[in-house]
């Protein structure tokens, strides 16, 4: 039987990120959760981590910062972008980087499940050449 999915969360609003793998846990996901991007960096290794959900300010590394460093280490994973900052600029940066999504607080639990599954989907089933 494969592993269980296990989805990334780097939040340093303390609610946020108990919220957030609160909800993930309800959807019998299994979630990490880290209050720093380097804390996340220290723990990635190849397959460890099936999506990743970050929030774009960030004390040190910032989510977009966080998502440059892991696509220069070749990594796949989908990274939804989550932020209260309402600038089209972010939200254009992180789409064109790739992000897999980017939603502004607040938002709904449906709605960032919704990506999740999604993401998850994407990992489990990588595309075809030529599949858009």
């Amino acid at each position: 039987m494969p592993n269980p999915p296990v989805i990334a969360v780097v939040e340093d609003d303390a609610a946020m990120r108990e919220a957030l793998s609160e909800l993930l846990e309800v959807l019998s996901l299994s979630s990490r959760t880290f209050e720093r991007a380097e804390a996340f960096l220290t723990e990635l290794l190849p397959g460890r981590f099936d999506c990743l959900i970050t929030d774009l300010h960030l004390p040190g590394i910032n989510g977009l910062e966080l998502h440059q460093r892991l696509k220069a280490l070749g990594s796949s994973i989908p990274v939804i972008v989550i932020t209260s900052s309402l600038d089209p600029l972010h939200r254009t940066r992180a789409m064109q980087e790739g992000a897999f999504a980017y939603l502004t607080k607040p938002f709904s639990d449906k709605v960032l499940i919704g990506h999740v599954t999604r993401a998850l989907d994407q990992v489990s089933r990588p595309r075809e050449p030529g599949e858009g």
